[in-house]
């Protein structure tokens, strides 16, 4: 029988890329298409795939939260994150949430084939390059101090300063009314953030953010 997949991502070039990948093979079959997390969600419910290829940024639920709910509600799902993101802290929280593969989008298609194949089959896989990065990040002295993000320098003081008072809880209306600027200024410069740090969310920026005030 074919792996049932839904493809979850918001760029539907890319979401045409890979179906017609998929489509030249006799054991992978494309069931469903979601251009967010909430529809993901939906799709599972409805469709109860065998494996999800999940991007992590993506309109309204992320797509680590939708893993996570996806996983709660119907663990025969497997998910297969597919992102161009490689930051530790994307790559874990998915990992937390029970995704049980992690692959990037530069990926060459042997790889990703394997790699859908791998999970659908109930085992895990990573592309090569997060592989190498969870040996070193699990090798390295629990004592040793991180160093800061290195794009943490290039924000902006208006970014860094959005970004202090993520990391405090605020919201964008009470960030905007503390900085005297728009909600959507807020908006606008927190999407800039996020590209810079190349995380996922506000979540991931604020872990980073914390890491680096630590002594």
């Amino acid at each position: 029988m074919k792996l049932r997949i839904v493809i979850a991502d918001d760029h539907p070039l890319f979401r045409s890329g890979v179906r017609n990948l998929l489509g030249t093979t006799e054991d992978l079959a494309v069931v469903g298409e979601a251009s967010t997390g909430d529809e993901a969600l939906e799709l599972a419910a409805a469709l109860q795939p065998d494996v999800i290829l999940m991007d992590i940024r993506m309109p309204g639920l992320n797509g680590i939260e939708a893993t996570r709910l996806i996983k709660e509600r119907y663990p025969s799902v497997e998910i297969l994150v597919l992102t161009m993101f490689q930051d530790d802290q994307s790559v874990f929280t998915a990992m937390r949430a029970g995704a049980k593969g992690y692959v990037l989008k530069d990926a060459d298609e042997p790889e990703l084939l394997h790699s859908i194949r791998m999970v659908g089959s109930g085992g895990a896989v990573f592309s090569a390059d997060i592989a190498s990065r969870m040996i070193h990040y699990f090798a390295a002295p629990k004592t040793a101090a991180r160093p800061e993000h290195p794009a943490l320098a290039e924000l902006s003081k208006r970014e860094t300063a959005i970004l202090a008072r993520i990391a405090e809880g605020e919201t964008n209306a009470q960030i905007a009314s503390r900085l005297f600027i728009s909600a959507k200024t807020v908006a606008n410069n927190i999407s800039t953030i996020l590209n810079k740090l190349q995380v996922a969310d506000r979540n991931a920026a604020s872990r980073l953010w914390k890491e680096s005030r630590m002594e």
